[in-house]
């Protein structure tokens, strides 16, 4: 008995409920418009500073806006650049020890007169640090004390009273996330890089090049084209991938020999085993770059119906190393 669904007919509650919600996002999304349209050189020089420090951004912030500096940090992080979070009340009892020279310092406060974040100035002046300030008053006593001033140009906030942290928040968030962006695509950081910051995530796992899991060295198994069946087989179960690695006097890749082909051979052929490599192996074996992706190297194996990919040199054709379809599954490709 399949339970009927109950849909309320539309009313003035709900409607004015759709219409608040849609007045909050309008609001947001202006305030974001309107924060994009203000950059000029200030955001160019933030980047700048931010590029050349060398120890860490503190960003800071109380509150609401506390909360949105937590992910500022946590995306500059995550995209390749020191940063951590500071609490400003928490600094201002004790740890204030988290600034060092070197460091450059992000504060954020939409009214720029937080009381904690102004009691945070005397030190970071002390320790010679850059201060970036994102704020909607750029005269007001931090953004005057900035050295370069991110300005949110806020019209309203979301809330009916023009209170509660909404469009502020929002813009200053996603203005933390292009600050981020900006300085990402200026250092130069790789799909590798991000990887690498991310190695348990599934992010890290789908950027994961093949290179970071082959079998390397003594771990690809070879064999010549003049050597007997019997030699290749011994190779194979050596090796424990279930396959071989046929190479010509240069080293280059030239075919393949897997042990279901041996088996195959066996039942079919008499002698088979006695037979050379180069009567029996597959030719152009499929094989792919070490900088491909390792989901691209899944993808090819489930494509051809193979459990096993080499990694060649794209000049000499030499096998540089071998995957296994097991060896994604550890992974966690597949």
């Amino acid at each position: 008995m399949t339970r009927s669904r109950r849909v309320s007919q539309p009313n003035e509650r709900a409607a004015q409920t759709l219409a608040c919600a849609r007045r909050v996002l309008d609001i947001e999304a202006e305030a974001i418009t309107r924060c994009s349209k203000r950059l000029d050189d200030e955001f160019v020089r933030a980047v700048d500073v931010i590029l050349d420090c060398r120890g860490r951004v503190v960003v800071t912030g109380m509150g609401k806006s506390g909360l949105i500096c937590r992910k500022i940090a946590a995306t500059l992080a995550s995209t390749g650049t020191s940063a951590l979070f500071l609490h400003a009340a928490e600094a201002i009892h004790g740890d204030l020890g988290m600034f060092a020279r070197g460091d450059v310092c992000v504060a954020v406060s939409n009214s720029g007169t937080t009381r904690e974040l102004l009691s945070l100035l005397p030190a970071v002046k002390r320790l010679r640090l850059p201060l970036i300030a994102i704020t909607a008053h750029p005269t007001s006593p931090l953004g005057e004390a900035a050295d370069v001033v991110l300005d949110l140009a806020l019209a309203r906030e979301a809330c009916p009273f023009d209170l509660a942290p909404t469009a502020s928040t929002t813009a200053t968030l996603a203005l933390g996330d292009a600050l981020a962006v900006a300085v990402l695509e200026r250092r130069g950081f790789s799909e590798r890089d991000f990887a690498m910051l991310h190695p348990g995530g599934a992010l890290g796992r789908k950027l994961l090049r093949v290179r970071d899991v082959m079998h390397t060295d003594s771990g690809v198994p070879v064999i010549g084209p003049e050597r007997s069946v019997r030699e290749a087989l011994e190779t194979i179960t050596k090796g424990g991938l279930g396959v071989v690695a046929v190479v010509d006097e240069a080293g280059a890749l030239i075919g393949v020999v897997t042990d279901g082909d041996v088996r195959r051979g066996v039942l079919r052929l008499d002698g088979f085993t006695e037979r050379t490599v180069g009567e029996v192996m597959t030719p152009n074996p499929k094989c792919v770059d070490g900088s491909a992706l390792a989901a691209e190297a899944l993808a090819r194996m489930e494509e051809h119906a193979i459990t096993s990919l080499f990694i060649v040199d794209e000049d000499s054709a030499r096998p540089l190393g071998i995957v296994h379809m097991h060896d994604l599954l550890k992974a966690g490709i597949v």
